[in-house]
């Protein structure tokens, strides 16, 4: 996140809005004051990249219980018996 004075951004405003959509937040300040804030425009579902295979690979492991069947007394919990 950078800040910058309304000075600065009406000097350059193309230089920052390019900051802008290459992910930076900008905040403009007034007297010292912040008075606005220029974030990237989140991007549709549609157009996001797909999540990359494996992200998590290694933090965790599957028990080799994983698939056998739950106990009767957690079952009969869940049949509300």
């Amino acid at each position: 996140m950078i800040t910058i004075s309304i000075d600065e951004i009406q000097r350059d405003l193309l230089g920052y809005l390019d900051r802008v959509q290459a992910g930076e937040t900008v905040v403009v300040l007034q007297e010292g004051q912040p008075v606005a804030q220029i974030k990237p425009v989140l991007q549709s579902e549609s157009e996001k990249p797909p999540r990359p295979f494996g992200l998590c690979a290694g933090d965790f492991e599957v028990p080799a219980e994983f698939d056998e069947p739950l106990p009767e007394e957690i079952l009969s919990q869940f049949e509300g018996k």
